[in-house]
């Protein structure tokens, strides 16, 4: 960089206040002092979008290792995957052949364990319980008095 001391200042100073003169040195200098601050403004926006670039390239790099590691795996998984099952199928074939009818039985399939039981009772349609007699609403003890009590009861 430039290396200006408080010497070489100064006579710029002294240059400046004769070339421009007393009357349009403040407006000059506050205009140089703008226009260098927008220059340090420019300058640190230009180095921190290189930064973020390279951090950019930096999560490209890191992506690609972890996405080859994870294919890796994957294609390790298959593989002993495929020999778990060629000696499954070789443990099997000695189990099974003892049984006799037993050993082609199908294997009982999964099923869910119904965690949620009691909301898909309670969500019975309107309808449903209307055509099979299930109270809907709730009434207070008032108001069943009044809605059953015989017509001609005063």
């Amino acid at each position: 960089m430039i290396d200006l001391g408080i010497s070489k200042l100064a006579l710029i100073g002294a240059v400046a206040l004769v070339v421009i003169g007393p009357e349009k040195l403040p407006r000059v200098a506050r205009t140089a002092g703008t226009l260098l601050g927008k220059a340090q403004r420019y300058m640190r926006d230009v180095k921190a979008e290189v930064s973020r670039s390279m951090e950019l390239d930096e999560l490209k790099r890191m992506k690609e290792t972890v996405e080859s590691a994870a294919r890796d795996v994957s294609q390790s998984i298959h593989e002993n995957a495929a020999e778990f099952e060629k000696s499954w199928a070789e443990a099997t074939d000695g189990a099974t052949s003892g049984l006799g009818d037993y050993g082609s039985l199908p294997s009982p399939e999964y099923r869910h364990p119904k965690k949620n039981w009691r909301i898909k009772q309670a969500a019975m349609p309107n309808w449903y319980k209307a055509r099979n007699g299930v109270r809907t609403r709730a009434l207070s003890g008032a108001a069943r008095v009044a809605r059953y009590r015989p017509k001609n009861y005063k």
